[in-house]
């Protein structure tokens, strides 16, 4: 009967309740134990929606693999804000800096089709774009440009370099 379950999780709010209790009832696991050590891996997201695998065993062994938010999520987090733009290339909910940009970038990098940093926040950038978020109060598409251009190079040159 081992199996794995799949859920997204506030960081460090996990509790028995769905999803994790109807998906854990009927394994062998201790339910409280798993949410427990979820909460504990997760308390760094601190009520960001964050991926968990749990892996279990028939003897009620388990192995928890907490996986990183969502970009959106991130960036949400990040700025303060609940949700994006009905209309993002219109009407604009935040204005993000190119620190925070780097900081969500550096964060999602492994999870991420880029090979470095300067990629990880074009990737970033793009989904500014679709929750209308401008980047150092202009349109993203215009600064990815602009990241194109090596006006950022120096940003995330350490990265880059590594």
């Amino acid at each position: 009967m081992a199996g794995t379950i799949e859920v997204l999780v506030p960081g460090g709010q996990a509790n028995p309740g769905p999803p994790l209790g109807p998906e854990l009832g009927p394994t062998p696991v201790d339910v409280q134990a798993v949410v427990n050590e979820i909460n504990e891996q997760t308390a760094a997201f601190d009520g960001t929606e964050v991926p968990v695998t749990v892996e279990y065993e028939d003897d009620g062994s388990f192995s928890i693999d907490v996986g990183v938010p969502p970009t959106a999520a991130l960036i949400k987090d990040e700025l303060g804000f609940e949700t994006g733009s009905g209309v993002p290339q219109e009407d604009f909910v935040a204005d993000m800096t190119v620190e925070q940009l780097k900081k969500i970038a550096e964060q999602k990098l492994p999870d991420l089709l880029a090979y470095d940093a300067k990629g990880a926040a074009k990737e970033v950038a793009g989904t500014c774009t679709s929750l209308g978020v401008t980047i150092e109060g202009e349109n993203p598409r215009e600064f990815k440009e602009r990241i194109d251009a090596g006006e950022y190079d120096e940003v995330f040159a350490s990265e880059a370099a590594a």
